[in-house]
């Protein structure tokens, strides 16, 4: 079955989440609004939603180096409380975190995070691209925006496929974690260091 752009608003507007996971629950429901929005609540993005803006001010700082030694990573992961900080299931959040961070080499937490000349370059060279491929000039935007997106799920934490289950996001791992145990999350800062590198 097709997923029409008004399914999605839809469901949008139901659930006040957003367009992709909206989309994608209504995929594995096969466009059924009602099964969707159970689909969402069990995975628990419908609770991560109602969390998100609640403040993070908790957590823990969590290390990972590569057998090897020469690969060292710092996350810090916040949370609402003290309480779930020390729970088990984030420790291993944490842990995992920094196992991606370690194999993925993200360089921004989201696309938010990605500086607007570095965006604006990147959009222009893919729109160069696209006009030297021969496309016509009023879909160059739209390409560009598509080439982006690839762009930020290779440089974004959030947005870069999980290395242990790449049918997820690290974002929605964490949509997931925040789901289980009831409180808010948020990656404060990551940081990465390789031998010999910058």
């Amino acid at each position: 079955m097709e997923i029409t752009a008004s399914m999605v608003k839809d469901l949008r507007e139901k659930t006040g989440l957003g367009m992709m996971d909206c989309k994608k629950a209504l995929v594995e429901t096969s466009g059924d609004l009602d099964k969707a929005v159970e689909y969402l609540r069990k995975k628990g993005i419908l609770k991560a939603a109602k969390r998100e803006g609640r403040a993070t001010t908790e957590g823990r700082i969590g290390s990972y180096i590569h057998m090897n030694g020469k690969i060292g990573v710092l996350v810090e992961l916040n949370c609402e409380s003290d309480f779930v900080a020390k729970t088990d299931q984030f420790v291993e959040l944490v842990k995992d975190l920094c196992m991606h961070v370690a194999a993925s080499s993200p360089s921004w937490v989201s696309p938010e995070d990605v500086p607007e000349d570095v965006v604006a370059k990147e959009k222009e060279i893919y729109m160069v691209q696209a006009k030297e491929a021969g496309k016509p000039d009023k879909i160059l935007e739209k390409i560009a925006d598509g080439k982006l997106k690839k762009f930020f799920s290779d440089v974004c934490l959030l947005e870069q496929p999980f290395v242990k289950d790449t049918d997820k996001t690290v974002g929605d791992l964490i949509k997931e974690k925040i789901g289980q145990l009831g409180e808010n999350m948020t990656i404060g800062r990551f940081v990465r260091y390789q031998l010999g590198g910058n």
